[in-house]
């Protein structure tokens, strides 16, 4: 019942998120604070419905780092040259959406592999390139967001399946050791 009540309190907390984004008319806009809260929500989904519960607290554990770092880094650049947008508002460094997405896309690449993680790169990727398209951002900010959220996450996520292969050298013997996690 806990699962569950956490997984609607995150959907919700999303939704309030991208809720202004409807008042646009500009579809891309609309459409990329859309895949901003689906991507990483599939992530959530993923190990919530395969009862992946070290898969949540990695999930949780990858979003909250990485959200907390990129808000610190955009107040501390506000005041700076690189805070600024191209369409002149503020908290242009780094981009906020691309680092959420890219966060999803990275869980569930590093997570779950390929199969789940390259629609999600697809996914961050438009959504990178339609922010500075619209001029939300510049290439610099979308880039520094996206290496921060794929960083954060090679730190927090491990594989659900991991294979590890190391050489293992003795005083009377030298070989391989073959480990996998299941």
């Amino acid at each position: 019942m806990t699962r569950y009540l956490l997984v609607c309190l995150i959907a919700a907390a999303l939704g309030l998120h991208a809720a202004p984004a409807t008042a646009s008319n500009d579809n891309d806009i609309v459409a990329t604070d859309i895949l901003t809260a689906v991507v990483p929500l599939t992530g959530l989904a993923v190990a919530y419905f395969t009862d992946d519960t070290e898969g949540e607290k990695q999930w949780l554990r990858n979003t909250v780092v990485n959200q907390v770092l990129t808000s610190a880094l955009r107040l501390g650049f506000n005041e700076t040259r690189l805070g600024k947008r191209p369409n002149g508002h503020d908290y242009g460094f780094p981009s906020g959406h691309v680092a959420f997405v890219l966060s999803g896309a990275t869980f569930l690449g590093e997570r779950y592999g390929w199969k789940w993680g390259a629609p999600a790169y697809l996914a961050s990727a438009y959504v990178a390139y339609v922010r500075v398209d619209d001029d939300h951002h510049h290439w610099r900010d979308v880039i520094a967001s996206g290496a921060l959220a794929y960083g954060v996450a090679l730190l927090t996520v491990t594989p659900e399946n991991a294979t590890h292969l190391a050489p293992i050298i003795g005083p009377d013997f030298i070989g391989l050791r073959w480990q996998r996690s299941f």
